[in-house]
């Protein structure tokens, strides 16, 4: 079992993501809330950067923000097609579901993306990730229409992973 290690750059990381949460939730720039935040923000990400080690920090750059927002975008998409197909198989319960559980090879190499796209699956309607083992994802479908992996691919994944290849790289 290996030793966890402090890495300053995933605390920096930690403690802006802590620290804007606190922002959000408090709104405030008076003095004594910002020193308050500052503090307690420190302290949490002091105390959680050695368990927050599944992945390694990315460098933001504006192309990165371009694509987090196309990926807000794809993901929006595929959750409002997703929740009216559910919802239409809920209004008419004649129309035939196949429900079963489908696997697929993802290309992406990086752990976070990997989890991103495993819950972005996950939340649109229609869809569970099940596990995630190696490069390989199994999901249950609520109407399996094809047992070709490439094609279950592209109806499931494809649209998501074009975008988290752009921003997470293939690299681990």
């Amino acid at each position: 079992m290996s030793a966890k290690r402090f890495s300053f750059t995933k605390f920096i990381y930690t403690f802006l993501i802590v620290f804007l949460i606190w922002y959000a939730f408090t709104t405030s720039l008076q003095p004594a809330e910002l020193v308050t935040g500052i503090v307690l923000s420190l302290v949490v990400a002091y105390i959680t950067v050695v368990n927050f080690n599944c992945c390694d920090p990315i460098l933001i750059t504006p192309s990165h923000i371009i694509y987090f927002i196309q990926y807000f975008f794809v993901f929006l998409a595929a959750l409002v097609k997703a929740n009216f197909d559910v919802a239409r198989r809920v209004i008419n319960p004649k129309l035939p579901i196949n429900p079963g559980i489908v696997s697929f090879e993802t290309k992406l190499q990086n752990h976070f993306a990997k989890m991103v796209l495993a819950n972005s699956i996950t939340l649109t309607p229609g869809t569970l990730t099940i596990d995630v083992i190696g490069n390989k994802f199994y999901i249950h479908w609520i109407d399996v229409t094809t047992e070709n992996k490439e094609e279950i691919y592209k109806e499931i994944a494809e649209p998501f992973e074009k975008v988290l290849l752009k921003i997470y790289g293939s690299s681990k």
